[in-house]
């Protein structure tokens, strides 16, 4: 089967920021379909190392794959590549500290798990109601959809997703229970909170995405990385986080602000890098993404 070429967000932007040198040592704490780390891998020669993380099972091997096929395209060129299945809040775990010159994080859902009905991170095709990046543990998204009360699940809507209408979505999904399938998920959201006039998004989104966050406790992972990153990197080394919503940018802006006044980091964007027109035409998904990137003091 031949699978699309996921395009990463910001390629440009991130190589800039992340300044790859020959030899260094980086990390790729998202690697996804591989898109950043093959372009780092062609700058990083013989003598560098890549260490790459996912808890994604599927994105590490379909990664593993396209990796090899850069190896064979750079032969002696190829520098060092560790692949490590964990999350990347694990990184303090598995990285010497102070060895680092440069780390990448591309938070949030990939357009890989979103193609793939099977994953349940998408309302635009069926499939069951899991969105576990790492299928191998934890709480699906039907768990909590059909377990939790109906004031837990407003909340969690309310905080996760955003959504103002948080109250009347989880009275509407207590009363369709059991909902086991992305489509009966967005059919039931959609009939309780109507796109209303100016929307640019279906009215599933907001609730899609605190679901998401919630199984994938994917702002708890992101506090971890940015506490662990200033011990990690060497000094002069760039830290480059890609966030696509505002409760991941809100966490960055505000961790980059404090390390600059503690004297940690200099932070090298005063305001958030986002696509050009080109590239917003050229991969929808990057229209929502926001660069920041610091370095290590």
């Amino acid at each position: 089967m031949n699978r699309p070429q996921h395009v990463p967000v910001l390629l440009d932007e991130v190589m800039t920021y992340l300044n790859v040198r020959p030899g260094g040592v980086y990390v790729d704490a998202t690697l996804g379909f591989a898109g950043h780390s093959s372009e780092i891998a062609r700058r990083l020669g013989p003598k560098g190392t890549l260490i790459a993380f996912d808890r994604d099972p599927e994105a590490m091997k379909l990664a593993g794959e396209r990796l090899e096929v850069l190896r064979e395209e750079l032969g002696a060129e190829m520098p060092e590549i560790r692949l490590v299945p964990k999350a990347f809040s694990m990184a303090a775990g598995e990285i010497e500290p102070a060895s680092m010159d440069g780390l990448l994080a591309d938070f949030g859902v990939s357009s890989m798990q979103l193609d793939e009905a099977h994953r349940g991170f998408s309302f635009r095709s069926e499939g069951p109601l899991d969105m576990r990046m790492d299928t191998r543990t934890g709480e699906t998204a039907e768990q909590v959809v059909n377990q939790e009360d109906e004031n837990e699940l407003a909340d969690l809507i309310y905080e996760f997703g955003e959504e103002r209408r948080s109250r009347r979505i989880a009275r509407a999904i207590v009363r369709a229970r059991p909902i086991t399938t992305t489509a009966e998920l967005a059919r039931v959201v959609a009939a309780a909170a109507p796109a209303m006039k100016g929307d640019k998004i279906h009215p599933a989104t907001r609730t899609f995405q605190a679901l998401r966050i919630r199984v994938n406790d994917e702002l708890g992972e992101i506090r971890k990385l940015l506490e662990s990153a200033p011990s990690l990197l060497k000094p002069g080394g760039r830290l480059v986080l890609i966030s696509f919503h505002s409760l991941e940018d809100r966490l960055v802006k505000d961790a980059f602000r404090e390390a600059g006044r503690q004297g940690v980091y200099e932070v090298l964007t005063k305001k958030p890098v986002i696509a050009g027109e080109e590239e917003e035409s050229r991969n929808p998904r990057s229209r929502s993404a926001k660069l920041r990137a610091a370095m290590k003091i």
